[in-house]
């Protein structure tokens, strides 16, 4: 796995519990919000983690994947 889609994945997961914590504290369920939070940051980190990748197989000539 590429570093710079590794890194995205846990730059993502660290906000989405963050936002999630945040969340869950002020609707008063922490458990649901920091697990959803996980997901739904995990899965822009990979997202983003993508689009990093597929711009820099571009630059460089290649095809992503």
């Amino acid at each position: 796995m590429d570093t710079r889609l590794r890194n995205s994945i846990a730059m993502g997961t660290a906000f989405g519990i963050i936002v999630g914590t945040v969340i869950g504290a002020v609707t008063g369920n922490v458990g649901l919000w920091i697990a959803l939070g996980t997901v739904f940051g995990a899965v822009v980190g990979a997202a983003i983690g993508s689009v990093l990748a597929s711009q820099a197989a571009k630059d460089n000539g290649d095809r992503p994947g």
